[in-house]
């Protein structure tokens, strides 16, 4: 489980992707290497650094493919190829 206050910063950070806000770096980049429309928000405290992967569709669903805390410098290729398989699921 993921400490209450990046609970609370991944809360407003869905609650401005629900109101149409484009939210971009330092908070979310693109993640084109997944697919188009995914994105990675980065949030972090003093307990680490938090990615969730996510996926804009149309910009009216946002999913979340993919949630772990950080744990070197380079997202692990699992990480990446979990959140890639998801997205195949919500495009069926």
């Amino acid at each position: 489980m993921f400490p209450e206050e990046i609970r609370e910063d991944l809360a407003d950070a869905l609650a401005r992707l629900d109101l149409g806000v484009s939210l971009s770096m330092p908070l979310s980049r693109p993640m084109p290497s997944i697919g188009k429309g995914v994105h990675e928000l980065r949030l972090k405290d003093a307990s680490g650094i938090y990615r969730i992967i996510y996926f804009l569709w149309e910009k009216e669903r946002i999913y979340l493919l993919h949630a772990f805390k950080k744990k070197s410098q380079k997202t692990l290729k699992a990480n990446l190829d979990l959140a890639k398989r998801r997205l195949k699921g919500v495009l069926r």
